[in-house]
C-alpha cells in the first residue's frame, strides 16, 4: 500500500526539524480547561442590589435652587 499524500507531508515536516501534528491530538488539544461556575442566589442577589443601590441608600446629595428673572431682559 502507497502513503497518503498528508502523510508524506507530516513525514516531511518531522525530517524538516518542525513540529510533529500528531502531538496536536492528545488529551487536551481540543479541550477549554478554564473552569466556569454558575453564580449562587446570593451573589446573583448581590449584584441586583449594588445595581439598583445608585443613590437609595446614600445620605449625601446636592441640590441646587437658582431664580432667574425675565423681567430686565
Amino acid at each position: 500500500m502507497s502513503k497518503s499524500k498528508a502523510k508524506k507531508q507530516r513525514e516531511k515536516r518531522i525530517r524538516e526539524g518542525k513540529r510533529n501534528p500528531a502531538l496536536n491530538r492528545g488529551v487536551y488539544a481540543m479541550t477549554d480547561l478554564a473552569t466556569r461556575k454558575t453564580k449562587t442566589k446570593q451573589e446573583y442577589m448581590e449584584q441586583q442590589r449594588q445595581k439598583t443601590r445608585r443613590f437609595d441608600e446614600s445620605d449625601e446629595f446636592f441640590l441646587v435652587w437658582t431664580k432667574v428673572s425675565l423681567h430686565n431682559v
